[in-house]
């Protein structure tokens, strides 16, 4: 279960932008920068972290912990060559790693402290709701603010996408924004559910994309 702040529209052109790469352990300090200030304004992270005061330096252990136990070892992870945005995926032979293992929940109950129930319930609210076919799941994809607009997102979605796409596999994400819905639409995404997250927490819209063929890729 996560949110999604792609990075730009999607007629950005992904040629400006620079291009993704595969993301090592090196990159983690990176990578938690450019989330935390990506999804300081998502309204599920804002649920998870309502404190203003400590939201960047929490967001940011949060999306490092994430990214150091759970995606970058067992998923697949991508940066731009700037470090300022960055995606996590996990491909169908990588399923049970898609929802965080109990090492990685217990580091993340640590950086949430009270609102640790939340995510929890979030979590299991998700797996009981994932498609049963085989797919690729995109966990997180985001980037900094200040590059916003320049290509990165659409460069790191079309990345993955190329990835399932190649082994004839759909694609699965759960979006917590729903001005994002256009953007994944524009890449063959539908909406396929809605998920209401509990204690006053926002909606997740949940969107599948078929794999495509030949020439109808984006």
């Amino acid at each position: 279960m996560q949110s999604h702040t792609p990075a730009s529209s999607a007629t950005s052109a992904s040629s400006t932008a620079p291009a993704p790469r595969a993301a090592g352990p090196g990159d983690a300090p990176a990578v938690g920068r450019a989330m935390a200030a990506a999804f300081d304004d998502d309204p599920m992270m804002r649920w998870l972290f309502p404190d203003e005061a400590g939201r960047t330096d929490g967001l940011g252990r949060y999306f490092t912990t994430l990214f150091t136990r759970q995606y970058q070892p067992h998923g697949f992870c991508e940066v731009t060559g700037d470090g300022a945005a960055a995606s996590f995926w996990v491909p169908p032979q990588a399923r049970e790693k898609a929802v965080p293992d109990q090492e990685t929940i217990g580091a993340l109950i640590e950086i949430l402290g009270p609102r640790a129930a939340r995510l929890r319930a979030g979590v299991e609210l998700a797996a009981a709701h994932t498609p049963e076919r085989p797919h690729w799941y995109l966990a997180l994809l985001g980037a900094d603010p200040a590059v916003r607009g320049r290509g990165r997102g659409a460069a790191l979605l079309r990345s993955g996408l190329a990835h399932a796409d190649a082994e004839g596999a759909p694609a699965y994400l759960e979006s917590s924004k729903e001005a994002n819905l256009a953007f994944y639409a524009h890449f063959g995404f539908t909406e396929i559910g809605r998920l209401q997250l509990p204690d006053g927490g926002p909606t997740l819209w949940q969107m599948w994309r078929e794999p495509a063929t030949g020439g109808s890729r984006v």
